[in-house]
């Protein structure tokens, strides 16, 4: 936490009383710091810091007036409202983001619930008077506990990966403008065909309306990782087919699929630079090479227009009748980072 003193006079607390804090300094020494009780909250006689960072521990047992008490299915928040006159709280450590909103350094929370529920309010409180908009808290898996403490102070649930939950707190007294959480997940499909005609497909082994029939390799990208590069790489797996992206040929774009999210699913061409097939048998139950004419004589891709569509959309560009999106890796002078662009290229001179 950054050592900056937020001085909260006769602020009520709803539900935050400690028993006592313990002033431990990392570096130097701390002068005259003394505590007197009263039944509701506590009084502290005025003392001087002079340390660069110092850590508040509380403890956390029952109280007269209330706290945080740590049982063994996580914090039990007792929440009478109590008054407290003027004391001194670290503030919690964060850097401003580029929208005049907050991030909060999750390395450097609080382990004591009561420490973090105050050096939570005084940031605040500190924020709001600096015309701070939003913040953001990312909680980690070991720091659990002090979820449904910022919940009860305000803060909402936007995302959660495996490890941490992120929360989020709109100051200003409006619409909130934080955009929201993840919408869309992305999938990537793989048209690989070779000199034959013939048409690289798969049965897929699990029980689902893609299972029985004869189609083409699919699958999601990983983090990180770029649009061609999971469709080469989910071909490889699936059928142990090694192949270079040409261009991507088509997208669909669906809603409301898996946990209500939107699903983008990009048909990239593939050429093949090899030709012996090794499934991955946790994944597919069958892959092999499939005479075009037989591929699109299904009876489910006679029925299904998308399927259809996209067999004939692939087929155009194999015989150089249509021209996909190629992929270009350029420098964007907004983040400086190196990104690709897919695009038309077929009008270049």
């Amino acid at each position: 936490m950054v050592m900056m003193a937020a001085v909260m006079d006769a602020c009520q607390w709803s539900g935050f009383c400690t028993q006592r804090l313990i002033e431990q300094p990392r570096r130097s020494g701390v002068k005259d710091c003394s505590f007197r009780w009263l039944s509701k909250g506590f009084l502290q006689k005025p003392f001087f810091l002079t340390t660069s960072s110092t850590q508040l521990k509380a403890s956390t047992a029952p109280l007269h007036g209330g706290s945080y008490v740590h049982k063994k299915k996580g914090i039990h928040v007792l929440s009478p409202n109590i008054s407290s006159p003027s004391m001194i709280v670290e503030l919690l450590d964060a850097w401003d983001d580029e929208y005049d909103g907050v991030i909060i350094n999750p390395e450097s929370l609080p382990l004591s619930a009561n420490a973090f529920a105050l050096a939570l309010r005084a940031s605040l409180s500190n924020w709001k008077l600096k015309g701070k908009r939003g913040v953001w808290l990312k909680i980690l898996l070991d720091q659990a506990d002090l979820v449904p403490i910022a919940i009860q102070e305000g803060f909402n649930y936007h995302h959660a990966e495996s490890g941490y939950v992120m929360l989020t707190y709109w100051i200003p007294n409006e619409p909130s403008m934080l955009p929201g959480s993840p919408s869309h997940q992305i999938g990537v499909g793989g048209f690989v065909i070779n000199d034959k005609r013939e048409v690289l497909v798969v049965k897929e082994k699990c029980p689902c309306s893609c299972s029985g029939f004869w189609k083409l390799p699919t699958g999601y990208i990983n983090k990180s990782e770029d649009i061609f590069t999971g469709a080469i790489r989910e071909v490889k797996e699936e059928t142990g087919v090694d192949t270079i992206f040409l261009e991507m040929v088509a997208f669909r774009h669906a809603h409301l699929v898996a946990f209500e999210k939107s699903d983008l699913l990009f048909v990239c061409m593939l050429k093949p630079l090899s030709f012996e097939i090794t499934i991955d048998e946790k994944e597919i139950q069958a892959a092999k090479w499939m005479a075009i004419d037989e591929l699109i004589r299904q009876t489910f891709h006679q029925e299904d227009h998308m399927s259809k569509k996209v067999i004939d959309i692939c087929m155009s560009a194999y015989e150089a009748r249509y021209s996909g999106f190629i992929a270009n890796q350029l420098t964007s002078k907004i983040d400086g980072k190196l990104s690709y662009l897919y695009y038309n290229d077929s009008n270049k001179n």
